[in-house]
Formats: structure tokens, sequence, C-alpha cells
């Protein structure tokens, strides 16, 4: 079982490194907490100083005072709102500089709650020190809506055991945590404060969403909260009912002609050929047709625009690696928009025993999103890769890459570099047959590999029979609800 790591500050569009401030004089924050963005002359100034005339800040400084401002922060420091889940916020320094977060999908069995609370502390712990030094204290939030017959107040009694497992394994570890509030149906609690003049049995609303500093200073910086963790994870889900029986038996039928195709001489590479031309023809088609409206408005219109012989005969054909590999090289320009919108809609495809081959096009899209600075998406849709499959190779770099706070550029230059090369191979006077476009592909390439080497078969999932189907999940899942992975 292993926590979600993030990264020491949140994302932000003009790639400003803000990172958070918290101070209190008690188990209960009463002083005030602070986010500091990019410095910029219309934000929310620090606290008074003394002095006729003081000095500019070196970071602007956003003031959060309490728990109900602290909780409105979470969804900007995470990306997104993170349902169903604990997150762990690490606090440095006097004031208190926000710094890593640690999530993880609530264990449905209370009886895993020790161990991911015990993981969850030594994960935050550990990279913070690795990163930026060890944490002075922590901030905890459990975030759950009411099941059936439940109340908010129900949600917090019952996760209590739970924030106090994190309370207790955090104070083993030498860091205590300041501050422990459970979100629920529009209302917060504390779990560390038993004053209920200020924390009151039945809770206390939110603040209205929009209309906090926070929400202010975030809309002024352009950082942008990406609605809910299970609202992301929707895009992403397979189709269901009628239209994923469908789309199954168009899967069944491009397998079974798939192995014939590929005993043919040179079928190999004429097949990674076809699966790259269909791709690009779908990305032309995207980019000619962008939809509008809601997230689930516009992926129904992207639905619409590929047929499901067409999906197949993608979802197939990017199992293999070196396709796979081709197809990344559409990360940047006018074609990210596109193959994002189409890795996506080939996610949702992957309907019934295929949810396996998923794990190639949730890649491809973690990856864009990665390469368009679009980091929490990222997480999330690489971390459902890794739910699906633990072991791929490509998708678990990528994670660890993003989490360890490194730059996408590196990958992307080997990638335009790869692609020049695929373009001058190709150029009039140079060998074009089948067999040498594809032993030119079997030269060293991006980092991005796959156990298995670069010959392995193009059959679905590296089997030895065209459907390389599964009847059943697999039982090897990472803890909580989303697949989430430490970042060591």
């Amino acid at each position: 079982m292993n926590p979600h790591s993030e990264p020491s500050e949140p994302d932000s569009p003009d790639n400003s490194s803000p990172a958070g401030h918290a101070s209190s004089h008690s188990s209960h924050p009463s002083g005030p907490a602070a986010f500091s963005g990019p410095a910029r002359p219309a934000d929310a100034t620090s606290g008074p100083s003394s002095g006729a005339t003081p000095d500019p800040p070196a970071e602007p400084l956003v003031i959060l005072r309490g728990p109900a401002e602290l909780a409105d922060a979470l969804p900007y420091l995470m990306g997104f709102y993170p349902d169903d889940s604990a997150v762990l916020v690490a606090l440095h320094g006097e004031r208190g500089r926000f710094g890593g977060r640690v999530r993880l999908g609530i264990p449905t069995d209370a009886a895993q709650w020790p161990d991911a609370a015990d993981q969850l502390a030594d994960c935050l712990i550990s990279g913070s020190q690795d990163r930026a030094g060890r944490p002075d204290a922590v901030l905890v939030f459990l975030c759950q809506e009411p099941a059936a017959g439940e109340s908010g107040k129900d949600v917090k009694d019952r996760l209590r055991p739970l924030a106090q497992r994190l309370r207790t394994a955090c104070g083993a570890l030498d860091v205590p945590v300041l501050e422990a509030l459970c979100l629920a149906n529009g209302r917060y609690w504390s779990y560390c404060c038993p004053d209920f003049r200020c924390c009151p049995v039945d809770g206390t609303p939110l603040v209205m969403p929009g209309t906090s500093v926070m929400a202010a200073a975030a809309a002024y910086s352009g950082m942008q909260v990406r609605g809910s963790l299970k609202q992301m994870e929707a895009r992403l889900a397979p189709r269901t009912g009628p239209r994923g029986d469908d789309q199954e038996k168009s899967l069944d039928a491009a397998a079974a002609a798939l192995v014939p195709s590929m005993l043919r001489p040179d079928g190999a590479a004429a097949v990674r050929r076809d699966t790259l031309e269909l791709a690009e023809t779908m990305i032309r088609r995207f980019r000619l047709d962008t939809p509008s409206g809601s997230n689930r408005a516009r992926d129904a219109c992207d639905d619409a625009l590929i047929t499901d012989a067409e999906a197949a005969a993608l979802i197939l054909g990017l199992q293999d690696r070196l396709t796979r590999d081709r197809a990344a090289e559409w990360m940047e320009g006018s074609a990210a928009a596109p193959a994002l919108r189409l890795w996506r809609a080939l996610a949702r495809r992957c309907a019934g025993g295929y949810l396996e081959h998923a794990v190639a096009p949730l890649t491809l899209a973690g990856w864009v999103c990665w390469a368009t600075e679009d980091a929490p998406s990222a997480r999330v849709t690489l971390g459902r890769a890794l739910s699906i499959d633990p072991g791929y190779a490509f998708a678990d770099l990528l994670h660890r890459a993003i989490n360890d706070g490194l730059d996408p550029e590196p990958l992307r230059r080997c990638l335009r570099e790869q692609r020049t090369e695929h373009a001058a191979a190709l150029a009039p006077g140079s060998p074009t047959t089948p067999a040498e476009e594809a032993a030119r592909q079997t030269a060293p390439r991006s980092p991005s590999t796959r156990s298995g080497g670069a010959d392995r078969p193009l059959g679905p999932r590296g089997g030895t029979r065209p459907g390389g189907r599964t009847t059943g999940g697999r039982t090897r899942r990472r803890a909580g609800r989303d697949g989430d992975r430490s970042r060591r």
C-alpha cells in the first residue's frame, strides 16, 4: 500500500514555486496561515511591520486565518478536490510554510487504517526531509462524503480512529500534527479542538466556493482546480452497458485479425505503420472538431468522433512499445490537446475484458498532461494506469519523475530528435521498406521503456493469443481507490 506523494509546491501556470505558510500558538491554529505566490504587485501582503517604509517582501503572501480557510485551500494545494482521501501536508519553519503533500484513498476496511496511517506519515516526513528538510508540523485532512443514511457528523465520528492513528504516527516520528480536519457534506470538523464555541458538534460550514482570499489569489495567479478526484477519474473509466458490449465485440474482431496480419512478411512493421497513420488521422479529426461545454459533454463529443472499429485498431496497435513511443511524440504544440482527447477516448473504450489494454493510452495521456504542465491531471491519469498494471515501466517512470519534481523538457527534447530522425529517414532517397523502417525503430530510444525489450510481440499485452483478455481484475492493487503510489 503506497500513498500518493505530491511535490513540494502546488503547480501554477507561470512555473513559479509558491509555498504555503501556517502558524499557530496552540494545538488549534488560532494564528494565521499564509500562502505565498509569485511576486506580483497586487497580491495580498503579509502582516504589518514596524518602520516608516517597510521593504517589499520577497514574495507576496496570502493570509489564511483559521481552519476554515485551511480547508478551503486544500483543493488549490492539490489541484483538485481529493474526495475519499486522507491528505497530509508538511509545514516548515516558524511561519508554517506549506511543503510536500501525500494523499491516499481512504481504505474501505478499517483494519488497514493503522498500516495506511504509518505509511502516509513515513512517506511525507522522509520525502520532505529529502527535498525541503524535515517538517516542523503536519496538517491532516480527511475528505469523504456521507454514505446513504449517514450525516457529515457520522463520517467525522467514523473516521476519528484514522485521524487519531495519523496523529500518533506523525508524533512517533517527532513531528506534531498541528490540525486534523474532517471535510464532509460541505462542513468541516476539527479533531484537535475540544472547544464547542469555535468547533460546534454539527460542524462548521465551509466558505462559499470562489469567495475566499485563497480563491481570489488563485484566480489572479491563474491557478486551476480541476474538479474533484471522482470527476477526473470518471473521464478515464471504461464504457459499460450496450455501448461497452459493442466496443468489446469490435475489439474481439480486431484481435482475431491481428495475428494473421503479423504472420505475413514484415507484418509487424506494417501494423505499426497503419496504427500510427490511423492515430495521425484521428488527431487531425479531433483538431478540426473542438467541443465545448462541460467535461462530460466534451467527452461525449470526442467519443462520437471515433468508431468502434477505429478505436479497437488503435487500442491493440498501441500495445506495442515501439508504436506507443512513436505516439508519445504528439505531446506539444497544436497536436497536444487533440492527442490528449484521443488517448482519453481510447482509455474509455477498453471495455470488459480489455481493461488492461487501457494502460498504454492512459500512460500517453499522462505524458501529454505532464508535458503541457498539468501535473495534477498527470498524477491522476498515471495513478489510474498503475492501479491496473503496477509493473508498467513507462507509467511508473513518468509518475516517479513528476513526484520528484523533474522537468519534462529532456524527454520532450529526446522525442523531438526522434521525430526529426524519423522524418529524415522517410525523406526521398532513403530506404522506406517496412523491414528497414522497423530496423530503424529498434535503435536506442528515449528512456520510456517497458520490461520485455523492443522485440516483444506486437500482440496485446505481449500475449500469444489474439485477445489477451482477462476475466477478472488483478489482485495486486495499490491501496486506495486510484492506485496511489509513493514517490520513492
